[in-house]
Parts: C-alpha cells; structure tokens; sequence
C-alpha cells in the first residue's frame, strides 16, 4: 500500500508504516494524519498483522509540522471545536488505541511532532544519527499529540519541563539515558533491529494476549488505583484462561515445540475494561475527523 504522504508494507506478521516524504524531511500535514489513521484502522482490522514498525524515509524521521499546510495550526470550515483540535493528538489517540504494538524505528531527525507522534507507540529505538527536539516553545506554540500527557509517564517531569520549556534539540545519546527510547543502533542496523523485535512478537507470541497486555499497560497508566489494574487483569485472566490460545500455549511448552496461536485480533479480542475509569480502550470516532 502507497499513499501520496506514506508507504505501508507486511510480510511475515510485521507491518512496516514508513512516513514517505524524503524530499520534505517527512515533515507532517493534517493529510499526512488522515493516511496514518486510515492505515491504523487497516492494520487494527488485519489478522495477518501481529506488529507494526514505524518509521521514517531518507534522512529523516519527520522534521515536525509542515508550516505551509494552510491547516496547520487551525483547519478550514464552520465548526469550531472541530478546528480547535489539534490534529497530533488526534493521531496521538488513534496509536494509543491500536490493538495491535507499536515500534517507533527513529532513523534521523524526530522534532515537534515528528517526535510526540511517537510517544503513544510502545518501543522506541533510534539511529545513532538521530535528533530530538520538543521545540514548540521556540517557535511560540506549544506541546502538542497529548505530549503532556504521555511525556512525563516515559521521562519524569522534571526532565520532561526541561525539554519543553527550553526547546533545545538533544541526541540519540541523552534520549536513551532518559528512557526516551529503549535503544540506539548505528544507521544500518536500527531497521533489522526494530524488525527483530517485531518478529519476536509475531513469532513467538499469542496475538490476543499481546494486544491485551498493549491495553493493560497504557490503560493502567489512567487509572487512579491499582485495584482498577486488578479488575481488568482477572477479567482478562478469566478469558484467556478458557481460551483455545492457552490450551495450545500449555501443550507446545510441554512438547517442547513452537505454539501455533489460532486466536485473531480484533475477532477474538475481549473487552476487559467496561465500567472502569479512565480513556475508552478503542477510539472514538472523532480521531478519525
């Protein structure tokens, strides 16, 4: 699948979602977010998908917002609260929901929202050669995708004031001392390395229970007590504990042999969530405005 502002490619399990703008550094539009929404929603729908690897074309990863999209900071038309929403978050919110885990491959320069976009992945490696910046107060704006939301949980807020407030552009290097991202490779091996992670994934793990733990981890971070994780934990315990999946999970590690997981995403992916506070598991239709 190509579009005119992204590439997506699967083989074997993995999807690889490539920002596909090289000439423009991949810098960002609202038209470049309908695409990624629009493959989202093609890779939630996609049994065959068991993980995705995001990145970026040529030389760059995004280089932040286009600032000659006319809808740039406000979007056209008569409905207010519709161009009062920034359209990174509504990016921002449709990754946080993907049932389906997310590998951020940063191979070059992540800055504005070509860095919040990945916030709401799961893993984040980068390239030796990659920079990072949240420079929005340089430029008179400010932090975006629901970056003051996702930030702090992943860095600190102390750390994460620092970034924002400066706007400095920082490496690879201080980006992994600050738990930023997980990993940094040299150029040619950061894209084998993001695939080998997502192969480990697919291979070797049971689709429904990745997603479950995906949802688990980043719902958990919503609610305000660990009795709220308990609930959703037992309720997903339950469920897979009468499941197909754990059957044949039980009998390969007898046998000593490869599990061949049957169960799919979304078709078999239970609700464990309802009633409970915090943000809806699955996205609201706006995100897709």
């Amino acid at each position: 699948m190509v579009t005119a502002l992204i590439s997506l490619e699967k083989s074997g399990g993995v999807a690889v979602l490539t920002l596909d703008r090289p000439d423009q550094l991949n810098a960002y539009t609202v038209a470049m977010k309908d695409e990624l929404v629009a493959a989202v929603d093609d890779l939630d729908r996609d049994d065959d998908v068991r993980a995705v690897v995001v990145t970026g074309a040529g030389r760059a990863f995004c280089a932040g917002m286009d600032l000659s999209d006319p809808d740039a900071f406000a979007r056209a038309g008569d409905d207010e609260s519709a161009r009062q929403r920034d359209s990174g978050g509504e990016l921002a919110l449709r990754f946080f929901a993907s049932t389906k885990p997310l590998i951020a491959a940063v191979n070059g320069a992540a800055v504005g929202v070509g860095v919040t976009m990945t916030l709401p992945m799961d893993i984040r490696l980068a390239s030796e050669r990659a920079k990072f910046g949240f420079v929005f107060a340089q430029r008179g704006i400010v932090m975006e995708s629901a970056s003051s939301w996702f930030l702090p949980r992943l860095v600190g807020i102390q750390r994460a004031a620092e970034w924002t407030l400066t706007g400095r552009v920082f490496r690879a290097e201080e980006a992994l001392a600050a738990g930023l991202v997980h990993a940094v490779h040299a150029p040619d091996d950061l894209l084998p390395a993001a695939m080998d992670l997502a192969r480990q994934i697919a291979d070797a793990a049971a689709p429904v229970s990745v997603s479950l733990n995906r949802q688990l981890l980043w719902q958990g971070l919503t609610f305000p007590h660990p009795l709220h994780s308990h609930i959703a934990e037992s309720r997903a315990m339950f469920e897979r504990g009468a499941s197909t999946d754990v059957a044949e999970g039980v009998a390969s590690f007898l046998e000593r042999r490869p599990a061949r997981f049957t169960q799919t995403v979304p078709a078999d992916l239970p609700d464990v969530f309802s009633g409970l506070p915090g943000a809806p598991a699955t996205p609201p239709e706006w995100t897709r405005d």
